[in-house]
């Protein structure tokens, strides 16, 4: 072989060798850092190792993205915490709630959803104040945003709406269609404070009533009055395996139990447990699946499992409206309740409970 020939092999056998080398380096650095490597502006080298569940995934470096509203949680200076449930004597709403919220540290089995929180909206006043968040919030649950020309109300229908705590739903031809069947109305409260609404829904509406106490006797079957009554109550969790069937449930898994893919009328005073169960309905989906939400929001203490500032509590509050807003929903008709308190402050012209009726205006059968 030639000197020509001796030197093409010494190249390729140099060619092979550092590609070799090559090859090891990449596979020991695989082994030793998987993912993707970032560099801080100080020049400091490091590997993000992620795992995502979502469906757009986590952004580079983490935060929010632009001016978008904040995602509550506990990383943006609002955290959710388990308050002890106690029982309750009966009779007695303040103490508070009965056994069937139950809070046992445990982990339930969650469905996966495309969202894990709601967006937090900016500080009302650009910062974390108190005053300013309330202000806010009573004067957007203040401000109807539809108008309805034939109403269904607590009294006498179209009477002016004067009552206490008092109720409203939509009866136009565009929102109910007849000829799907009847309407359907789901009605959560305790020690029967709902009887007016079941009793008009029923009477009057026309509609398939479902009430749901669970300190009422159960009765087989339907009433006079043709409404159907259950001992469930309203979870914003999963319920445990093995659960009796009066166990607590999400509101999606009531509809499917009675084989309602739609619901027309959902009224519900929970005491104090509605703005984790909204939560719940905007997280996973079923908020599209109701017309009309008549709910009762108590504003006296944080409710059930939220927590943080006062100023951080109401903006949750509002920025939990405020997807329902985004969702289609619009406000029908706020109802005062007694009490004067917000956060155990006492404040004027303020009350502590607001009854409000929403229309789902992007409803469609």
């Amino acid at each position: 072989m030639g000197s020509g020939g001796r030197l093409y092999c010494a190249f390729i056998s140099a060619c092979l060798v550092v590609l070799g080398m090559l090859l090891m380096l990449q596979v020991f650095v695989g082994f030793r850092a998987p993912g993707p490597r970032w560099v801080t502006k100080d020049g400091v080298t490091f590997t993000i190792i992620s795992i995502d569940n979502s469906r757009d995934g986590a952004q580079p470096g983490g935060g929010a993205r632009g001016n978008q509203p904040e995602r509550s949680g506990s990383t943006r200076g609002f955290e959710t915490r388990g308050d002890v449930f106690l029982e309750s004597e009966a009779g007695v709403l303040w103490d508070y709630m009965p056994q069937f919220y139950q809070d046992e540290n445990e982990n339930f089995t969650q469905k996966q959803s495309d969202r894990s929180q709601i967006d937090l909206q900016p500080w009302a006043g650009g910062q974390p104040s108190f005053t300013a968040e309330v202000q806010r919030f009573i004067e957007y649950i203040s401000t109807t945003q539809v108008h309805c020309a034939r109403e269904l109300t607590a009294g006498e229908p179209q009477e002016e709406k004067v009552l206490a705590g008092s109720w409203t739903v939509c009866l136009e031809g565009w929102f109910l269609n007849r000829e799907v069947g009847p309407c359907v109305a789901y009605s959560f409260s305790l020690d029967q404070k709902d009887a007016g609404f079941v009793s008009r829904m029923a009477s009057l509406a026309g509609c398939e009533v479902h009430q749901f106490d669970p300190g009422a006797r159960p009765v087989p079957g339907r009433d006079e009055r043709g409404v159907k009554r259950h001992q469930t109550w309203l979870d914003w969790r999963e319920p445990k395996h093995g659960s009796r069937r009066n166990t607590p449930k999400k509101l999606g898994l009531i509809m499917e139990s009675l084989g309602h893919h739609k619901v027309e009328f959902v009224q519900a005073d929970l005491e104090s447990a509605e703005w984790k169960v909204l939560e719940n309905l905007v997280l996973d989906g079923t908020l599209g699946r109701i017309q009309q939400l008549v709910v009762t929001v108590h504003l006296h203490w944080a409710g059930f499992e939220v927590g943080g500032s006062e100023a951080g509590v109401v903006r949750f509050w509002y920025s939990l409206l405020k997807e329902l807003q985004g969702a289609g929903y619009r406000l029908l008709h706020s109802a005062t309740g007694p009490g004067h308190t917000i956060l155990r402050h006492r404040l004027a012209g303020v009350s502590s409970t607001y009854t409000l009726s929403w229309v789902n205006t992007r409803w469609n059968y």
